[in-house]
């Protein structure tokens, strides 16, 4: 069933908004982890809801964070890439495409964003709106003059790096870097950095909301904890690697999956590692979440000593997960697995219940028309999304029974859609086999049962759901769909002409 959108209240609502970047939802407590520290983002759990089944539209940095500014699905704006690997699609948004900032722009707003971009290549957050260092690009810039100048005002050592972890690549070359230890200590590190140039804006417009009453949305863009994961020895050692239990899907044989993930686990050089160098892996990945954990706290902390925290609405989400080891694999890629597909969502909003969490599913894109709702704006023109609000406030309200994610490609293109169910997940991958996981019974994904006969009539009507979705939308993945799989009589003329039967008696 399709949400209804609800009437919007009419106050101005100050709205802080943080989004980490290749974050798993399950390193948080709030989500269950009982050995990493994230007491800040634990405590705004406690102040707000949880939802634990909460998506990317794609997992992929530049697609997912223009789907989040645009309140579009990636098909439709059509950065399907990050630009430092494209193969040739937009790189840019289109004129005259809705971003939310236009429309908090018009009613008012102080907008600021201040931290990772990565959203087209050359129109900048600036150029929509937004005040705040530019700062490009898919890792911590840290040659940006900004931040040298940050170093060089507080008497703070450059940046320097030791102890590099690398595994090997299928040619033999060394591997991507994956982890260092970084000789700065926490006041150098860009997260500080950028917690430092969050507060200054958020003192800004405290005071401009004090005295004339002026809402603001404050975002602040984590770079982390995507890797590599470089980190002073604090954080980097923070977490003993014996304490690490690798995850139960390094059991993974790609038998009956698609051949492109053992290409990239190859390609992510998992195999060269090592148990031990794995679970070092996932104890400094720890540790970087525990590093944006205490930045977040001082953002928040600083909110609350501004007298702004109490009446704000605050979001934390991420632009999508992290393997971190599982299905040998690391980073993301051509893989729709729960591990990089499922990210954190934690909403704070004035009248809503705290302490509360949900199981419905929600993505990325609500929060969109969430943040519109809130600010007395239409949450319709977040068009893919549906503002979390009534959910957040405790209320009764219809909700989807599904939701569809789509992937096109790191690399190289590589088309895929996915739709998720309560207990089912299903992608259809055109050049390969399709995959079809019982969440409930495999949470781990590692049993496809897309050809087990039991399985006919979920697969046969989750064909049919994700079928009519794709074409409810405009989504053309479908014409694939329509001749493949028994998704019903074809009802359009696939040629997209006149020619089929136009003159039949």
């Amino acid at each position: 069933m399709t949400p209804h959108h609800h009437e919007r209240p009419v106050a101005l609502t100050n709205i802080l908004f943080f989004l980490t970047d290749q974050h798993r939802k399950d390193t948080l407590g709030a989500y269950g982890n009982a050995t990493v520290r994230t007491p800040n983002l634990d405590a705004l759990a406690a102040d707000g809801t949880t939802f634990d089944r909460f998506y990317t539209p794609t997992a992929i940095c530049t697609p997912a964070r223009a789907s989040l500014l645009t309140g579009a699905a990636p098909f439709r704006h059509k950065l399907l890439a990050n630009y430092e690997r494209n193969v040739g699609y937009q790189e840019e948004l289109s004129e005259g495409q809705f971003t939310f900032s236009e429309d908090l722009a018009e009613a008012g707003y102080h907008l600021g964003l201040v931290g990772k971009w990565h959203v087209g290549t050359h129109r900048t957050a600036g150029d929509l709106g937004f005040d705040g260092p530019h700062l490009p690009g898919w890792h911590n810039p840290v040659d940006h003059a900004d931040y040298l100048a940050y170093l060089e005002e507080n008497d703070l050592p450059p940046y320097r790096i030791s102890d590099e972890v690398r595994g090997t690549f299928p040619n033999g070359a060394p591997g991507n870097l994956l982890a260092a230890r970084l000789h700065q200590p926490l006041e150098a590190t860009f997260e500080y950095f950028l917690a430092e140039r969050a507060i200054d804006l958020l003192r800004t417009y405290a005071r401009d909301h004090r005295t004339s009453g002026r809402p603001f949305f404050l975002a602040t863009h984590f770079f982390g904890p995507h890797l590599p994961y470089i980190l002073p020895s604090e954080y980097l050692d923070m977490y003993d690697a014996d304490d690490v239990e690798l995850p139960l899907s390094v059991a993974e044989t790609f038998a009956g999956k698609p051949p492109v993930q053992g290409n990239y686990s190859a390609h992510w050089t998992f195999d060269t590692l090592g148990d031990e160098t794995s679970r070092k892996l996932i104890a400094a990945y720890w540790g970087y979440v525990t590093l944006v954990d205490s930045q977040v706290g001082r953002i928040l902390d600083a909110a609350r000593e501004l007298g702004v925290y109490d009446d704000a609405a605050v979001f934390f989400s991420a632009d999508h997960g992290e393997f971190t080891g599982a299905h040998r694999l690391h980073d993301k890629g051509p893989a729709m697995y729960e591990d990089i597909y499922t990210i954190p969502g934690i909403v704070k909003l004035p009248g809503g219940v705290p302490g509360q969490r949900s199981d419905r599913l929600a993505h990325l894109i609500d929060l969109t028309a969430t943040i519109l709702d809130v600010a007395g704006r239409d949450p319709a023109r977040a068009v893919d999304g549906v503002p979390v609000t009534p959910l957040v406030r405790g209320e009764e309200t219809p909700w989807r029974e599904d939701l569809v994610a789509e992937f096109h490609g790191h690399h190289f293109p590589h088309p895929q859609r996915m739709l998720v169910t309560e207990r089912w997940k299903l992608v259809v991958n055109p050049e390969s086999v399709n995959e079809l996981y019982d969440l409930v019974r495999d949470p781990d994904e590692l049993q496809n049962r897309y050809t087990h006969p039991e399985t006919a009539a979920v697969r046969a009507e989750l064909l049919g759901r994700l079928y009519r979705q794709l074409r409810e939308r405009g989504d053309n993945f479908y014409h694939w769909m329509t001749s493949m799989y028994p998704v019903g009589e074809k009802d359009y003329d696939t040629s997209l002409s006149m020619f089929e039967g136009a003159h039949r008696p």
